[in-house]
């Protein structure tokens, strides 16, 4: 631990093994930063960055990759996409979900599908930092508040909604055939809120298209 309160790697990491990463946010000025901060850390090298899910597969076919740092919700393919890929193609590469979703069940199910760490973009430099230390190592890393969100469901989970309220909102407007614009229009948040809330809520029913959608929502009685 440094004197500023940072975490940091080992100066002789860098000579000795110098850990390739990847980062993948749509978001520029976050991904930006992200960069400044890795690249100021010894032992770290940041060998290439995407704004999307399509751009990031693209460079890991000509890029040596140990470790790719993504966000989840993105434009077109998401970083789930992007985690199956990886894990079907470049098994050795680890994974660091760095997003604003604390949603437990999306947690614990990328958890169990074999994410390596999951932070919140809330969190501060030094979360992200010890998840890399700790991937880097061979452990799974959880920040400080999304450890706090699996703990507080472990004794409730099983009675929690698999929905939220929002999510039903827009399941039902879903059925009643509204696109993407109207959605927003009536429940006042951006299109791109609801693109989000679509692939959650489609990844949580396990459900591949509306059309599967709408029968799960008759089925379990949501309309």
């Amino acid at each position: 631990m440094s004197e500023s309160g940072n975490f940091s790697f080992p100066k002789s990491d860098r000579v000795r093994d110098s850990l390739a990463i990847l980062l993948v946010d749509d978001h520029t000025m976050l991904l930006e930063g992200i960069n400044q901060l890795l690249e100021r850390q010894p032992g770290i090298s940041v060998v290439g960055k995407a704004a999307g899910v399509a751009d990031a597969i693209e460079l890991l076919k000509r890029t040596k990759v140990d470790l790719i740092v993504t966000d989840l919700h993105m434009p077109g393919m998401d970083g789930v996409a992007l985690f199956n890929h990886v894990r079907e193609k470049y098994p050795v590469i680890k994974t660091i979900v760095l997003s604003m979703d604390d949603e437990i069940h999306l947690v614990k199910e990328l958890l169990r599908a074999g994410v390596n760490g999951y932070v919140l973009k809330k969190d501060t430099h030094t979360e992200l930092l010890k998840a890399i230390d700790e991937v880097k190592n061979g452990k799974v890393y959880v920040s400080s508040e999304v450890n706090k969100v699996l703990l507080e469901g472990i004794h409730n989970d099983n009675e929690k909604p698999l929905l939220t309220t929002r999510e039903l909102e827009i399941v039902k407007l879903i059925v009643k055939e509204y696109s993407n614009k109207q959605i927003a229009e009536e429940l006042f948040i951006s299109e791109r809120t609801v693109e989000t809330h679509r692939k959650n809520i489609l990844r949580k029913t396990r459900v591949s298209s509306i059309v599967g959608l709408i029968k799960y929502a008759y089925a379990n009685k949501l309309v």
